[in-house]
């Protein structure tokens, strides 16, 4: 089973504060946009990377990539000035793909085995994303005031890649671009076409690198990865 893969690489993660663009941030002497894009370079059914950056940092985006020796023919294209503008921009170049998957460049904790279950429920289901079981009470709050507490069981967070049948995800983007609708996830624009979207359990793992704490918390889930290794 093959797949194409967008990796929306292009924001500047204000809240990392780096003072430069999160992906080429050192994880254990490996920038986070390496170690993320390795695991799809290495994924045998993974047939075309396309990792979309801001378009001050194509060239070094292009160098890191080839720098780092990977083994896969990688497409780096010029995003927008929204996220959900550069994936529009990484699924116009892979318009030949059955199956696309969309992948945050700053989550480099994905794990093979739920990027195969993402892709053979897209296969036969047309869209899947990744999420796991919220542990926390949820409570739903106006001006700081409690106004219920929420069934958790019901509640997931959501995770990426996300993974669609082309048409089902391309067409969504589309309408959603003509409309001016912004969603904050790529199955929220999939959700408002009424298309089904189904949920796969994912790794609490799987974190995306926003703020500083986060790479504390990166640097000790990479330490216990090498030693399991």
């Amino acid at each position: 089973m093959k797949y194409a893969v967008v990796i929306p690489a292009a924001g500047q993660g204000k809240r990392m504060q780096a003072g430069f663009n999160k992906q080429f941030l050192m994880l254990e002497k490996k920038p986070v946009i390496i170690h993320t894009v390795s695991v799809f370079a290495h994924d045998p059914w993974c047939e075309r990377i396309v990792v979309v950056a801001n378009e001050n940092e194509i060239e070094d985006m292009k160098q890191l990539i080839q720098d780092w020796k990977i083994p896969n023919d990688i497409d780096v294209v010029p995003g927008g000035s929204e996220r959900q503008d550069s994936v529009m921009e990484g699924l116009r170049h892979i318009s030949a793909a059955e199956i696309v998957l969309i992948h945050d460049g700053a989550r480099p904790f994905i794990r093979p085995l739920h990027i195969h279950k993402l892709v053979e429920k897209a296969q036969h289901q047309g869209a899947a994303v990744l999420g796991v079981k919220i542990k926390d009470t949820m409570k739903r709050v106006k001006d700081h005031l409690v106004l219920e507490t929420i069934d958790r069981s019901y509640v997931w967070s959501v995770q990426t890649p996300q993974a669609f049948q082309f048409p089902v995800i391309y067409d969504a983007y589309k309408k959603a671009q003509e409309e001016g609708f912004r969603g904050t996830d790529d199955t929220s624009l999939v959700e408002r076409t009424g298309f089904p979207v189904h949920i796969i359990e994912g790794d609490y793992n799987n974190i995306k690198l926003t703020t500083p704490e986060d790479i504390t918390i990166a640097q000790a889930i990479l330490k216990k990865q090498t030693e399991e290794d």
